[in-house]
């Protein structure tokens, strides 16, 4: 049986998540998150694969759980990070600039690439948890269109457009081909001339 050094078995289930999770992370920078197996985050967990099966039954579940993380992780420091009186402007700089460093921090593959790798069902499961990203995105959009600042009448469409521009990005970033303040000024000069009334 395997020893708990926490205070309580909830105590020790979190602390084992977290490392598990901290685990995806780093092989994610270091191999790509398509690469990384099962045994791989065990390893890097210091744990053993029964144990890490016990947390999340496939990779699907682990990339799941993941993915929450590091959603979770943008809302909280773009709200963090972001003034109650920031423009529309400000905040959608604000937003791209954390997508892209969220990018850069958690290397993954493309969507077309992570849905043939989970699978449909999965890959579903995926986009529900981005989707709080895609509304902060909307609600900057459609406070912008408001105010005047951007001609955006289909916000949830223009949204959709500007997380593909954000993820064009995504190889040259990763390979270093473009340094990250190259990538966010050319994502949000971009972006903010095509909302330009």
């Amino acid at each position: 049986m395997p020893r708990i050094s926490a205070a309580t078995i909830g105590e020790h289930r979190a602390r084992t998540r977290d490392r598990i999770l901290q685990a995806v992370s780093h092989l994610a920078r270091v191999q790509g998150i398509d690469a990384i197996s099962m045994t791989d985050v065990a390893q890097e967990a210091g744990i053993t694969r029964t144990v890490l099966y016990n947390y999340y039954p496939d990779k699907a579940a682990l990339l799941l759980a993941f993915t929450e993380r590091v959603t979770q992780y943008f809302i909280d420091s773009f709200e963090r990070e972001l003034p109650a009186d920031a423009s529309p402007a400000e905040r959608l700089r604000a937003f791209v600039r954390l997508q892209l460093e969220g990018l850069l921090a958690h290397p993954h593959p493309g969507a077309a690439d992570l849905s043939a790798a989970l699978g449909p069902d999965a890959y579903q499961q995926l986009a529900e948890h981005v989707a709080p990203m895609q509304r902060i995105l909307v609600e900057i959009l459609e406070s912008g269109t408001a105010s005047g600042d951007f001609h955006a009448p289909d916000a949830a469409a223009t949204a959709r457009m500007i997380l593909a521009v954000i993820g064009a990005e995504r190889i040259p970033l990763v390979s270093g081909a473009v340094a990250l303040e190259e990538a966010e000024e050319r994502v949000s000069g971009f972006v903010l001339r095509a909302l330009s009334n």
